[in-house]
């Protein structure tokens, strides 16, 4: 795999003056728009969804009255769901290759915004942009690295990366539908294995072997700091976790099993976090603190 300014086409998109180095973006293999977004959304109730099996992994958002799961089954194939809560714009967003799915506020300086698939990636993490202005955003970044909104932050919403039949436990929810409008194979992925191996398709900026590349961790921001949690240090311990981080007490509840997890503060509110493979999570952070059990 080369960078794109080793003759791959940056697909369109203006990298001078980007705010991450253009020799460390990468092109994907698809064109722009070649992994379609997900526009139009169609939802059933969950006693519809037949076309899921309890063990299947899903993000779950709650927000505005409204409970959505979006099955991983679906986003392999489209990465970004363009979607409402109510009146309120979501942009839901997940990359296969880091095992990273974040949802964002949509609205940015009193506009709805409308993201797709760019088809380049940074630190394997996929870049998203803005329909309206062309602006390349960075998933775990959560902030625009070139075009007019260069600068920006999105807000991230809280979800849960969990499975279908853990998140049903939590209360009626509507499904993304197998009915998108394209023709794809929901029923198979196509990464194969990737989740498993130790195999890694693009380059990173910084990589750390103390863990399985493809350890699942759970990492949180508090004022600009950042800490992940593995999840083979959180099953050493007792569920859930207390522990103090930038000054605030923290409750990390975790389902080992699952692999799944979030983070509250001390008045049980969950706090936005991002579930990742560890090797995705320490390219963007190496600096971060790393919860150990020893």
């Amino acid at each position: 795999m080369r960078a794109i300014n080793a003759a791959l086409p940056d697909n369109g998109f203006d990298l001078e003056a980007s705010l991450i180095p253009s020799e460390e973006i990468y092109h994907g293999g698809p064109p722009r728009d070649g992994i379609p977004a997900i526009d139009k959304p169609r939802f059933v109730a969950a006693a519809e969804a037949t076309f899921l099996k309890g063990s299947d992994r899903v993000l779950g958002i709650d927000r505005n009255g409204v409970r959505k799961a979006y099955p991983i089954r679906i986003l392999n194939y489209h990465e970004i769901v363009n979607d409402h809560f109510k009146d309120e714009a979501v942009v839901v967003t997940f990359c296969p290759l880091c095992g990273t799915g974040m949802a964002f506020e949509a609205k940015l300086d009193g506009k709805s915004r409308s993201f797709g698939v760019s088809g380049l990636l940074y630190n394997s993490d996929v870049l998203l942009y803005d329909r309206e202005t062309e602006s390349l955003w960075s998933q775990i970044l959560k902030l625009s690295i070139s075009g007019p909104m260069k600068g920006h932050k999105l807000r991230q919403l809280a979800i849960s990366h969990t499975s279908w039949e853990e998140w049903q436990r939590g209360g009626d929810s509507l499904v993304l539908s197998f009915d998108t409008g394209f023709s794809r194979d929901y029923s198979r992925s196509p990464y194969g294995n990737y989740g498993e191996s130790e195999s890694i398709y693009f380059p990173v900026a910084k990589f750390d072997g103390r863990y399985h590349p493809k350890e699942i961790v759970i990492g949180v921001e508090i004022d600009g700091q950042f800490k992940a949690y593995p999840i083979k240090e959180l099953a050493l311990g007792r569920e859930p976790l207390v522990d103090i981080f930038a000054g605030q007490e923290l409750e990390v509840r975790f389902n080992v099993e699952l692999r799944s997890g979030g983070v509250f503060d001390s008045a049980g509110v969950e706090l936005p976090s991002l579930t990742a493979y560890w090797f995705a999570w320490y390219a963007f952070h190496p600096d971060g603190e790393v919860y150990s059990a020893q």
